[in-house]
């Protein structure tokens, strides 16, 4: 057994009231947050805190601190003393949750266990308590159920289906409507699931059953759907979880009991209101799990005005204490209200904006903290594509828009199925009666997710928010059938898996076969075609115009664009792109000038070369003079020929096809040879470690000067043409200073002479690609000879890790991110402590030799969130990526700059 280290705290076990929502860290976020409102005197069942201290103990050492069992016993003798009995004791029992509650938000990933300390003695004493048989066997049964399925490993599909035989046998079709007697004979019947499945009885002792779910809910940390989570939520995998251990109050008491949870906006829209879902006569779990269908918070008013109030005012209170929308957890037993839990809402991303911009307005929060409520993934969300409101689409059902989107995939019934269909490229959609957090995997694969069962507060529904996935709940009228994998709608159809449905998370409509999608209204503002403060302007493009501009007051890195013509250069324009960051030379050469690019590759003299080269020179200039006017007064930096020769001659195989069926047919095949004869010369075991980049430049005489002389002439005609080009020249794959210096020599020659030629003075920035290891480890050498560096960090990941990028991420990159090697791509995600340190050290490096050395970065990394705040961090000047990357660089870079160390919204 590995040796148990136990961290230096003081330690391991907080009341209630000792600690405050700033200690989600210790006490993960759910015992924080029932500490604070604690503090704030709001009524909260009395109990205590398990650190994720302890957690991470156990984890590392698979043994509980010495210290805890001590200090769990002192803390549950005084909340025995304050609540007046004991936990499990045959007479009056106290009975206990044990909930897990992680720093971050992780709905259904781990573990909860309710109604702890009912045993066959005790249930009897809690009927005698609560002067009610039928709620105590209830209590007891779920107790069994979740204690089977999440301490015991039992299959809990074999709870379910002794739960539907009971209720078959009953002839009734909900829970509720089974009786005390019903209810015994279940318990029995689960007793016995549990000795046959567990091989042990279920524990008649209080203290066992809430030692093991302890440690059950630890060890919940490192089960399958919590890492699964965690990875797609990029939560790291050492924070451990805490443990809550509360005192039970009932929501099952009747129909003057009952539990809901609650939002103080609504976590879909943003807009303020009273939102969320209540269910009489049921524990907090069963309006998660969505297996009966809840009424709205609304109607809680005419049920129970006294609570209902009471909680209207302790929404008020909780948004101004966190100056933010609240996701509430609360139970009502017998009239009297309990806050059962508080945390920051998940929101989906267009209420993210929304209520930002509110809470500004309102005076709570500021600009910088505006920005900290937002992130780039949900404006990228923003932009997807929706339903054509005008197309014609036959519409079979209506359920809760829970998670906005406009989701087009074929439906299938089980979360195997849906990743399956997925990993094989096909698009779906998860139908389920409700899900479950086993359904995870399959939700992360589906393009939206549809339920009959559940509302806004659905498990479906809060984990489709949280990865902004298109989510459409509680469907009632579609009946769903898992297990003949069909789901009937309205008029008797039948939707079979494999069917194509369409779901619109925005309005909760469920359409039968592709409906037509069109672009999104923000979109639309980027592109110019919606404005701001007109008549019939967006609410939500109000709200995405504001922040956007608060970014770009705020933020220090510029954002430019990588685009290879005018078109692309425009609209990035329209985006907000700042300048061109890369421009690609090599897609200019591609379409009908392949010809006079083979003709280069096959020349065999001097002057063939030269007279092709003549020929590609006007073709390249009329290219940046469109580009450098698209981009007029803003820098546009060319990357001089990059790729391997061989990429712009025919494939090896089809040629050698050609050639030999000419042969055979003894036709004519003098040039299909001469190409045959080139590509074999040219061919490479690995070309993107071969001759590229700068390599081409230095080996074919003239190729790059010819692209240097065509920049030169066309940044001249415009200034002639008045115009403000502004063109930097970049040399790729540069390994050494001597190839830059080279290059550069030849490049200054070219540029004095189109100077004397046309009598106009350029200024032409000559610098370098980083994207080799060699480069950025001798980027003091390198910034000698060159004006700015541009790291490419595609290439550069490619060559820190030893990776081939066209191979790798489709053959183990996916078992990769499964064993939890990788977080994320490398390639999505820059890699900090590898790559990420080149790029550091050589920025510093590189201003060490040139102190106004320029630094960008221009592979996709610079329209990545995570990935923009880490060249905030280390000083580059720039980020460029797509044009449609452009907004989520912009808002991230304004994040990267006014980011709160202790900010945890997600």
């Amino acid at each position: 057994m590995p040796e148990n280290k136990e961290p230096h705290v003081a330690k391991f076990v907080y009341d209630f009231t000792e600690g405050n929502k700033d200690l989600k860290d210790l006490l993960g976020g759910k015992g924080a947050n029932l500490a604070e409102m604690t503090n704030l005197g709001l009524p909260v069942p009395p109990g205590f805190t398990i650190t994720t201290e302890a957690c991470k103990v156990y984890l590392d050492s698979g043994e509980e601190p010495a210290a805890l069992r001590d200090e769990v016993s002192a803390h549950l003798d005084a909340l025995e003393q304050r609540m007046g009995k004991k936990l499990g004791q045959a007479d009056d029992p106290l009975l206990v949750s044990v909930r897990s509650g992680a720093k971050f938000s992780m709905p259904g990933m781990m573990d909860t266990v309710l109604n702890i300390g009912l045993s066959d003695k005790s249930v009897k004493g809690l009927t005698k308590q609560a002067g009610d048989e039928r709620f105590a066997w209830d209590s007891y049964r779920r107790l069994i159920q979740m204690f089977g399925k999440t301490v015991l490993g039992v299959d809990g599909e074999l709870f379910e289906e002794a739960l539907e035989r009971a209720k078959e046998a009953k002839g009734v079709r909900v829970d509720t409507e089974l009786d005390a007697a019903d209810l015994k004979k279940l318990v029995t019947a689960f007793k016995k699931i549990v000795k046959g499945e567990a091989g042990r009885d279920f524990p008649q002792d209080p203290r066992e059953q809430m030692d093991l779910a302890i440690k059950a809910v630890f060890e919940s940390w490192n089960g399958d759907r919590a890492k699964l989570y965690r990875r797609q939520e990029r939560i790291p995998g050492d924070l451990g979880t805490a443990v809550n251990v509360c005192s039970m109050v009932f929501g099952n008491l009747g129909p003057d009991s009952g539990t809901g949870v609650a939002f103080t906006r609504d976590p879909a829209s943003g807009q303020q209101g009273v939102y969320g879902d209540y269910l009489q006569n049921a524990q907090g779990e069963d309006v998660v799990a969505g297996i009966r269908n809840t009424v709205s918070l609304a109607e809680l008013e005419s049920i129970d005005k006294a609570s209902y109030d009471q909680l209207m005012q302790i929404m008020e209170t909780l948004e101004n204490h966190y100056l933010d929308l609240c996701d509430i957890e609360f139970t009502i037993e017998r009239g009297k209200l309990w806050m059962l839990q508080t945390r920051v809402g998940k929101r989906t991303a267009g209420a993210a904006f929304r209520i930002a911009t509110q809470l500004v307005d309102q005076g709570l929060i500021d600009e910088t903290e505006a920005l900290q409520r937002v992130n780039g993934a949900q404006l990228a969300q923003l932009m997807f594509p929706r339903f054509d409101e005008d197309a014609k689409a036959e519409q079979v059902g209506r359920g809760i828009a829970a998670s906005p989107g406009a989701a087009v995939g074929k439906a299938v019934f089980d979360s195997y199925t849906a990743v399956k269909w997925s990993r094989s490229g096909e698009k779906v959609i998860l139908v389920r009666r409700e899900t479950n957090p086993d359904d995870l995997d399959g939700m992360i694969a589906a393009e939206g997710i549809l339920t009959s069962r559940g509302g806004k507060t659905s498990h479906a529904a809060v984990v489709a928010r949280g990865m902004g996935k298109t989510c459409v709940c509680g469907a009632e009228e579609l009946e769903v059938d898992t297990k003949r994998r069909r789901m009937t709608v309205p008029g008797g159809h039948v939707v079979e898996e494999g069917d194509v449905i369409s779901i619109d998370g925005s309005s909760g409509k469920v359409y039968l076969g592709e409906v037509p999608v069109v672009p999104s209204p923000v979109v639309e503002y980027f592109e110019g075609r919606m404005h701001p403060g007109a008549d019939d302007a967006d609410e939500l493009v109000e709200a995405v115009h504001r922040m956007m501009a608060f970014a770009d007051r705020k933020r220090r890195l510029r954002v430019r664009a990588n685009a290879d013509n005018a078109e692309d250069a425009l609209r990035a324009r329209r985006f907000g792109a700042q300048g061109i960051g890369l421009c690609r030379t090599e897609h200019m050469f591609l379409g009908d000038r392949r010809e006079l690019v083979e003709r280069l590759i096959l020349a065999d003299t001097e002057t063939e070369r030269e007279e092709s080269l003549k020929q590609l020179l006007p073709l390249q200039k009329k290219d940046f003079v469109e580009l450098f006017e698209a981009m007029d007064g803003l820098p546009v930096t060319v990357r001089l020929l990059d790729p391997p020769l061989h990429e712009f001659l025919p494939d090896i195989t089809e040629l050698s096809v050609r050639v030999a069926l000419a042969e055979s047919r003894q036709e004519p095949h003098e040039n299909e040879l001469r190409l045959l004869q080139a590509v074999h010369r040219l061919h490479e075991q690995n070309p993107m470690l071969g001759l590229r980049g700068v390599r081409l430049g230095l080996v074919i005489p003239g190729l790059f000067t010819m692209q240097v002389r065509a920049i030169a002439e066309a940044a001249a005609e415009r200034k002639s043409a008045k115009g403000d080009p502004r063109a930097e020249i970049m040399i790729p794959l540069v390994g050494t200073v001597q190839e830059l210096e080279i290059v550069r020599e030849e490049a200054d020659q070219v540029i004095a002479e189109v100077e004397a030629a046309t009598g106009t003075r350029l200024k032409l920035a000559i610098g370098t690609m980083i994207e080799l290891p060699r480069a950025a480890l001798t980027a003091g050498q390198i910034a000698e000879a060159a004006e700015f560096f541009s790291f490419g960090t595609n290439d550069l990941t490619q060559t820190v890790w030893g990776f081939s990028r066209d191979d790798v991420e489709a053959s183990f990159f996916t078992a990769y991110l499964e064993k939890g090697i990788f977080g994320v791509s490398p390639f999505e995600t820059i890699d900090k402590d590898g790559v990420g340190s080149l790029v550091k050290s050589a920025a510093t490096a590189g201003r060490a030799t040139r102190p106004d050395l320029k630094l960008g970065v221009c592979g996709e990394h610079g329209g990545d969130p995570e990935s923009v705040h880490f060249f905030h961090e280390v000083g580059l000047d720039y980020v460029s990526c797509s044009p449609f990357r452009i907004p989520v660089a912009r808002l991230e870079a304004g994040r990267a700059a006014t980011e709160s160390k202790g900010s945890d919204h997600r």
